[in-house]
């Protein structure tokens, strides 16, 4: 009888034990993203190189690492060489939007945890997770089609969305996982994505078929099928289409394209200002009344031919960012090779900063500047919201593209694997 009282005091106290480790685990463990400190940067997408370049997301933007993005190139090129198709689309990305090179890298997004940062590769078809600590890939999603475009990440950090261009379907992930959480088809050749209302509606705008040389007004109606798709974010289902070609008539410009390329949404998502194929300027759409209100044009670059066929994928400006207060917006003009601030209220534009092929607009962590890439200079460059002059130039990879903020670990400074 003592021995078995004795194991079951025994029992009793390990019982307690166990409760007590638990319960001490359960209130003072928290996840790592939610322990690690994390610190706001830009990434910077070198197209052509296939890395990606960290910098500060303010003050002097300085430099803090590189990331190299296509750590399995010998792979995917063995793959691309073995398969007659994807070779022949390969090659085709190569002389078309690729300018003569090969696209390795478009958009990219940080996980909410820092840890990772998600990119999608035009050449490859595919989206990855490319691991900051050791810059190996984490998971590897391979989309419909022949080339992957654009992203957009939903505002809790959870979603990515990219573009499957060869396809006309949009895809969502899992940021964590890179499992598909759903798709849905959008017009021919889809393009930029954005999440509103929180997160639960997800917009695309198709831009058509850009790779081919029926850049002449008359021919317009050769460029295919280019509407916005808005889909539920929850369901993927289409819930509203727009095609532009409509309400730009109403307008009067039944001379711009309606093909929408870089958008962005005024902070209460009561207006979108948007950049057309072939056009020096920007489109303001009145989202409630589904109408265009308003039509800027840009000055033109006297130094610019006027030969469509010879202006990068249709676009003239390309390159769109609104100051977080809604009462700037950063234009690229991507073919006229300057960046200007307009004043949202009159569109009347700011002075003309001289930029090499300005591809892209963000915004600076602070909110206080524009951030261009300017893709013929290899540098990315900070312009002041408030006045429109030039702040600084940071030099970055070949052919910066996209730029995006992210965050990344306190304290990093670049994969181990370097």
């Amino acid at each position: 009888m003592h021995a078995l009282a004795r194991a079951r005091r025994s029992a009793s106290r390990l019982r307690d034990v166990l409760i007590a480790a638990t319960l001490t685990a359960a209130c003072c463990t928290a996840p790592a993203s939610a322990t690690t400190a994390l610190r706001e940067v830009l990434f910077v997408g070198n197209n052509w190189d296939g890395t990606a370049d960290v910098i500060g997301s303010t003050g002097d933007f300085a430099k803090i690492a590189r990331i190299n993005v296509i750590p399995d190139k010998a792979q995917r090129l063995t793959e691309i060489y073995l398969n007659p198709i994807k070779l022949i689309y390969f090659l085709g990305i190569r002389q078309g939007p690729g300018e003569g090179h090969d696209q390795f890298v478009d958009d990219m997004y940080s996980t909410p945890d820092g840890t990772a940062v998600v990119v999608s590769r035009p050449s490859f078809a595919d989206v990855v997770a490319i691991d900051l600590a050791t810059g190996a890939i984490r998971w590897r999603f391979p989309v419909s089609g022949y080339r992957a475009d654009h992203m957009a990440v939903s505002p809790d950090g959870t979603k990515v969305a990219v573009s499957a261009s060869t396809s006309n379907t949009v895809h969502v992930l899992d940021i964590r996982t890179g499992r598909q959480l759903g798709s849905f088809r959008a017009g021919d050749k889809p393009h930029e994505n954005v999440f509103t209302a929180g997160g639960s509606l997800l917009w695309n705008m198709s831009i058509g078929e850009v790779d081919n040389a029926f850049d002449d007004p008359s021919q317009d109606w050769l460029k295919g099928d280019r509407h916005i798709t808005v889909a539920d974010a929850a369901t993927y289902r289409v819930v509203k289409t727009i095609d532009m070609r409509g309400r730009l008539d109403a307008f009067g410009r039944r001379d711009l394209s309606d093909a929408v390329r870089p958008a962005v949404f005024t902070p209460d998502e009561s207006s979108l200002y948007f950049q057309v194929s072939f056009f020096n300027g920007v489109v303001q759409y009145d989202v409630a009344a589904d109408r265009i209100t308003r039509v800027k044009t840009l000055p033109k670059n006297p130094a610019t031919s006027e030969d469509r066929t010879t202006w990068v994928n249709d676009s003239r400006h390309h390159g769109l960012s609104m100051k977080p207060t809604g009462d700037k917006l950063c234009v690229a003009g991507t073919m006229d090779d300057y960046a200007t601030v307009l004043d949202v209220a009159t569109l009347q534009e700011g002075p003309l900063v001289p930029a090499a092929k300005p591809y892209w607009a963000t915004v600076s962590g602070d909110g206080r500047a524009c951030v261009i890439s300017e893709s013929g200079a290899d540098q990315v460059t900070a312009i002041d919201f408030a006045t429109g002059r030039k702040l600084l130039s940071v030099p970055v990879g070949d052919h910066p593209q996209r730029v995006r903020l992210g965050h990344v670990p306190n304290g990093w400074t670049g994969p181990s694997s370097g």
